[in-house]
């Protein structure tokens, strides 16, 4: 953004700091200037400067000036918006909002016989320093108007609107031809500016043809308005259009600028002749104007802002009147409460400031954080989170399986949040959001851990694993409830083993990694059923439970969504709830001697139907109690599509058996009996079994 020194001065008569000066104290109170080029004799300098998004108001000469103003104690010339005597209308010009949860407040005033002609005098010589061209007295008094004070305008030509003045959502199919000669077909969520019966702008983006200024015009309307910024962020973005106007817009712009812009505008139009119709039409939104301009007052106590700033290295500190006099400047309205606290109105052009530690971070910054004392901050007892072990333990077991750490956005859209959501919990939807993809905050992590995997997948990476550990946010009665989650992604060819075929083994490596992370945990029982949500292949997804309540959901994406994302290959994903999980506390590791004595293996043989599950077996052979079984585990599971070796519907398993004594040698009598006690309790289960014992 490009700013006249001369035309700061014009607004401070009293600043005294040469411009360099200028530019150095500007730039330590966070108004970044970037460059500073000599205009010549008598002209100033030009700053290139660095605004935040987030300062919207300081995107303009006068809140520059403001800001210096602020710095240096000095008085800030108001701005003129006094306007030649009024010539009475037969009745005031009608506007209507019919989209007010997008327009908040419409100004509109009509000018009678004005003369079209070049601009001259101060436009004429800031437009020249500035580079910027002219057009007319009346488009130059716009664009002049938002370089001054910020806010944007538009002159339309009187006599090309039929009726009155209509801010309404456009209809579906809609043309409107724009000022640069382009034709736009619009959509229903993009808000204009129309007469009764046409579009005549696209509201907060650009102007239309029909109703443009020009030499022939001799009636002017000038609107000033307030627009909500998603609306015309979401128009700006669809018509691939960036204007002056939009960006201030899009950021916030100051809902109680409006009246004063038309003015100002008005009076530079005036200048080459002509007269005001009536009075000023103004349209307020009351419900805009409580979220904007009618803000609740916030309390801010000068003791909370002495402890978080600190020591200066001025002797007398940070005082209550210090505190009273850069806010006074800024804008805010004080009113003392206690001996030590104010109540402060926030101004209507600083939407940033919500809290009592903005106020604070204001004082700091105009004061200059230069100006505090260099200090080691007070030792104290460092005191681990409640969850780090818990999480380090869950990474580092993770890394040990092959997954890699990821980040992916906080945000998510409204079609992956309604997908992804937890069902009956309601989601959190952002106040300026910077795109329909990023609406809301995350109610799961998985949408981030799909749009990384097909990442990779798009750059020719076709085995993946990844793991993120974060918050996710669901909407409570009256609060945001931010909990902690785990997402697990993996893609790639896994190779088949004895007990998976390859095209399931990745769904059993997600089962195997679930369950190596829940043995960190003392916790109790886990199982498994076959119940999933919708985002997941039915057959091909299950959820874990632990103590009989679901701690993690795992299994293929479903196919609907892995076309609809065009994804090159199957995905696996898991989701799992941290915050159960961290209630439960680690297991402590143990160690014990190794057994001098012989280990003895046992293999079993058995046929069962596939409804009999794998927890349901081994739940049954460790029933038996036998203390010296060490091991348990299937090692080859197989079925017989013939249905010779195996009936239909059965599956064959080979389970080993390992057992161990750490005080003796295992006698062959008491192998016998448990050999025998687990083959009655597998035999009790409906198994057949197939061969004996080895």
């Amino acid at each position: 953004m490009k700013i006249l020194t001369s035309w700061l001065r014009a607004y401070l008569p009293s600043l005294s700091v040469s411009d360099r000066q200028l530019a150095d104290d500007l730039t330590l109170r966070g108004i970044a200037v970037e460059g500073v080029h000599d205009l010549g004799e008598g002209n100033g300098h030009l700053f290139e400067m660095d605004i935040t998004t987030n300062r919207v108001d300081a995107m303009n000469h006068y809140g520059i000036a403001r800001e210096a103003a602020t710095i240096y104690n000095l008085p800030l010339t108001s701005l003129d918006e006094t306007l030649p005597a009024t010539v009475a209308g037969a009745k005031a010009f009608p506007v209507r909002i019919e989209a007010p949860e997008f327009c908040g407040r419409f100004t509109a005033r009509v000018l009678r016989n004005v003369t079209i002609a070049p601009s001259t005098g101060r436009i004429a010589e800031y437009f020249g320093l500035l580079g910027q061209k002219q057009i007319s007295n009346a488009v130059d008094a716009s664009n002049f108007v938002l370089m001054g004070m910020g806010h944007p305008t538009h002159a339309f030509d009187l006599d090309k609107i039929e009726g009155g003045i209509v801010v309404r959502l456009a209809r579906k199919g809609e043309k409107l031809r724009l000022l640069d000669g382009t034709e736009r077909t619009l959509e229903t969520d993009d808000l204009v500016v129309a007469d009764e019966k046409k579009a005549l702008a696209l509201a907060g983006v650009m102007g239309g043809w029909d109703s443009m200024i020009t030499h022939e015009t001799k009636n002017i309307l000038v609107e000033a308005a307030w627009f909500d910024p998603a609306s015309i962020r979401r128009s700006s973005r669809r018509h691939m259009l960036h204007t002056d106007a939009s960006h201030r817009f899009e950021r916030g712009a100051d809902f109680n600028a409006a009246p004063v812009a038309n003015a100002l505008v008005s009076r530079l139009i005036l200048e080459s002749g002509g007269q005001v119709e009536g009075g000023l039409v103004d349209v307020v939104i009351p419900a805009a104007a409580a979220k904007t301009a009618d803000r609740a007052p916030i309390a801010l106590s000068v003791k909370q802002v002495q402890r978080h700033l600190g020591t200066t290295i001025a002797p007398e500190g940070i005082t209550k009147e210090i505190v009273a006099r850069y806010l006074a400047a800024l804008g805010c309205e004080l009113t003392a409460t206690s001996e030590d606290a104010f109540a402060a109105k926030l101004p209507s052009w600083r939407l940033d400031l919500e809290r009592e530690i903005d106020l604070i971070e204001e004082v700091a910054r105009v004061y200059g954080y230069n100006g505090f004392a260099n200090t080691l901050p007070t030792p104290g007892i460092v005191i681990a989170h409640p969850v780090a072990a818990a999480e380090a333990a869950v990474s580092e077991r993770l890394l040990a399986l092959g997954f890699s750490e990821s980040i992916s956005s906080t945000f998510a859209s409204r079609a992956d949040s309604d997908l992804f959501g937890a069902p009956g919990k309601g989601t959190v939807a952002m106040e300026n959001p910077l795109s329909e993809e990023a609406a809301l905050l995350r109610p799961s992590l998985v949408p981030g851990m799909l749009t990384m995997l097909a990442h990779n997948l798009n750059r020719d990476v076709p085995t993946v694993r990844l793991f993120e550990q974060g918050a996710i946010f669901t909407s409570g009665t009256d609060e945001v409830v931010e909990s902690a989650s785990l997402s697990l992604g993996l893609t790639g060819a896994v190779a088949a083993t004895s007990l998976h075929a390859a095209a399931d083994a990745p769904v059993f490596e997600l089962k195997g990694v679930i369950e190596s992370l829940l043995l960190l945990f003392a916790g109790g029982e886990v199982a498994f059923t076959a119940d999933a949500p919708v985002w997941l292949q039915a057959g091909r997804s299950a959820t874990a439970l632990l103590n009989g309540e679901p701690i993690a959901q795992f299994g293929e994406l479903s196919a609907s969504e892995t076309a609809r994302r065009k994804l090159r290959q199957p995905v696996y994903l898991a989701q799992i709830d941290l915050d159960k999980l961290y209630a439960i506390p680690l297991r402590q590791v143990t160690a014990r001697e190794i057994s001098r004595f012989q280990a003895v293996e046992r293999d079993f043989s058995f046929t069962f139907p596939d409804s009999m599950q794998w927890q349901t077996i081994a739940a049954a052979i460790r029933a038996l109690g036998i203390p010296e079984l060490q091991k348990l585990a299937p090692t080859e599971i197989f079925r017989d599509a013939k249905g010779k070796s195996v009936p239909p519907d059965y599956y064959a398993i080979l389970l080993k058996c390992v057992f161990q004594s750490n005080e003796r040698t295992l006698r062959e009598d008491e192998l016998t009996t448990w050999w025998s006690d687990i083959i009655a309790a597998l035999t009790k289960l409906g198994g057949t079994i197939r061969a004996p014992g080895l």
